[in-house]
């Protein structure tokens, strides 16, 4: 299965076990998933950026299953001038020396050109892709808009006023196809050249993901929502048949005490002690588990229960007020995390699953944001900022913005996209491909140029415009990319080449699929190949305007090989794995360029 990494290299030293399952957060015993984090004694994350935090695992509704599908954790990219573990590469000096080769052979360029020409660059294609720019720049700043309506939207689900599962999923789909078609349409309309069209389309790809990530995580938790109080509706009735809520919490204190005084004994018989019997943590404000011997506490814990269970049946204003912790997020969450020890398995299990589906309505980190409290423009701005397409109720934070970082990142934004347009005006576009030419000189001219710009484009993408963005939202997990240059396979290039797009596929596609629908691996896989195919294909046709289909069989072809790569026999050869993966994107690029504009 595909999956995210839980823990990265460069934080991996002094490290503690934090358990990410929700129940353990209530302090009941869970075999959940296991994340490493570096915690204070108050439960932040004290590092030199900032104060941070990680994310809980993924729920599948159609299942009790927690899986730790994507975590979010202070990490950095590679290349990032404040990455120790990068600082201390044995090949960091190849680095140095790459963009020290790349910016010769650009001067070696200008005077070359300036020797035949008479100008270092004739700015051609500048004017190309500055047409229309405040035309373009109006239209983006319209769909960015839109997508505001994510949070009214929101608000309606999360008051019951509207089922996300599923006329909320319908009607987020009809939005979301409609601003595509109109994005599309605006395109054609306007007649804009490759770069504008391109750029458009990408970045209405990018706002879907996002709000699709924003409204299905915001409709999955009120699922939760309800299915808790279910649940909370099911453990009163449970309590009742064991004699009541008064004695059944008696029998779990009983049981809790005699769990406590076991592992005591065992304490002082024993030096090397592992892990000490779990018992209930504080709440959110730090306030001790009350003892609930007394009567009428006990009592008014009985009235909650039963008030807040009723309000399963449908009441959404109720609903909306334990949502908020009128009831169920203080004394429900007590009740059940005593509970949870009772010697009745049935009463056990429904309270242990209801602290575990009420915690996926509480972040993980320091802020413990609630749903729905989450539901506001000035989150969802704050999202819009943050360079994910993967929502999240808290991220990880920083407590500053570093203007020499910001001050950094923008001369390299502005230093790569001067060698990036020096390479695409005097090596690519002169040697655009036509039908007379010949077809294998045409992808020797091309294949370094077309790489070149790859890695530049890369490079300004997601070390200078993603970091930015993240200085400026606090955004603490700067992974958005991994050694994909070390990749074996597609497969490993394609997990660890875009990492907000894979982290997006793999949550809201990938596992969505398998969750929904039940369908194996292999099946959810070549869905996720056919959706990103059919996008990939369509930002083709828009910037090209020719339907060739050239680049979705390329990327359908990719889930054969992944197949065979599997095989013992390849995996064993590492180097020949790079080998040809390397030969693979070098041919890659100069073949669907004479592809789609030649032929």
């Amino acid at each position: 299965m595909l999956s995210a990494p839980l823990l990265d290299k460069e934080n991996s030293s002094d490290v503690t076990n934090f358990k990410s399952s929700p129940a353990a957060r209530h302090g009941v015993q869970d075999t959940g998933p296991i994340v490493m984090t570096t915690l204070t004694e108050d439960g932040r994350f004290a590092t030199t950026e900032g104060t941070l935090r990680v994310s809980k695992p993924f729920r599948s509704r159609s299942t009790k299953k927690l899986r730790a599908m994507i975590t979010f954790e202070p990490r950095k990219t590679h290349f990032d001038t404040t990455n120790e573990a990068s600082g201390t590469n044995e090949f960091r000096g190849f680095f140095t020396l790459f963009w020290m080769s790349l910016f010769l052979f650009t001067v070696q360029t200008y005077i070359s050109s300036v020797e035949a020409n008479g100008y270092a660059l004739s700015f051609a294609f500048a004017t190309m892709f500055s047409r229309h720019a405040v035309t373009l720049a109006l239209s983006d700043l319209l769909l960015v808009s839109t997508t505001i309506l994510c949070v009214p939207f929101a608000k309606a689900i999360s008051k019951g006023w509207i089922n996300y599962y599923w006329t909320g999923a319908i009607l987020q789909h009809i939005f979301q196809t409609c601003v595509l078609i109109i994005t599309i349409t605006w395109t054609f309309h306007r007649q804009w050249p490759w770069v504008q069209s391109g750029f458009l389309t990408l970045h209405s790809f990018v706002m879907i993901m996002k709000m699709y990530s924003y409204v299905s995580v915001n409709g999955y938790l009120q699922w939760i929502s309800r299915r808790s109080m279910d649940v909370l509706a099911e453990l009163n009735r449970a309590t009742a048949g064991v004699g009541g809520l008064e004695q059944a919490l008696r029998d779990a204190t009983s049981k809790k005490g005699e769990a406590e005084a076991a592992w005591r004994s065992a304490e002082t018989q024993s030096t090397d002690v592992s892990t000490p019997v779990e018992t209930c943590t504080p709440d959110a404000e730090g306030v001790l588990m009350k003892s609930f011997t007394d009567v009428k506490t006990a009592a008014a814990l009985r009235q909650r229960l039963t008030a807040v269970s009723r309000g399963a049946d449908g009441n959404t204003e109720t609903e909306h007020g334990a949502v908020n912790g009128n009831g169920r997020g203080s004394e429900g969450v007590e009740v059940a995390c005593v509970l949870s020890y009772h010697p009745d398995e049935l009463v056990a299990g429904l309270a242990k699953e209801f602290l575990d589906l009420d915690s996926e309505l509480v972040s993980a980190g320091p802020e413990q944001v609630r749903w729905p409290e989450n539901v506001t423009y000035r989150n969802f701005a704050v999202y819009q900022l943050i360079p994910t397409l993967v929502y999240e109720l808290e991220y990880p934070r920083t407590d500053r913005i570093r203007p020499v970082y910001i001050f950094e990142k923008t001369i390299a934004f502005m230093g790569s996209f001067a060698l990036l347009y020096t390479v695409a005006e005097c090596f690519i576009i002169p040697l655009t491909p036509t039908p007379d030419q010949s077809f294998f000189r045409s992808l020797l001219d091309l294949a370094l140029p077309f790489m070149i710009a790859f890695l530049l484009l890369f490079y300004i993408i997601f070390e200078c415009i993603c970091n930015a963005f993240a200085e400026l939202s606090y955004f603490a997990d700067r992974l958005f990319y991994e050694d994909w240059w070390n990749s074996t396979s597609w497969e490993e290039f394609s997990r660890k080449w875009n990492k907000p797009v894979h982290s997006f596929l793999l949550r809201h596609v990938y596992a969505s699929t398998r969750a929904s629908y039940g369908v194996s691996r292999t099946t959810a896989m070549f869905f996720t190949f056919f959706l990103s195919a059919m996008a990939h294909e369509l930002v083709m046709a828009i910037v090209t305007k020719k339907i060739r289909m050239y680049l979705f069989l390329m990327q359908l072809i990719q889930i054969p090989l992944i197949l065979v790569c599997r095989a013992p026999v390849i995996q064993r050869n590492k180097l020949m794995g790079n080998v040809v993966f390397w030969l693979g994107l070098y041919a890659g690029f100069p073949l669907l360029c004479v592809a789609y504009v030649a032929y």
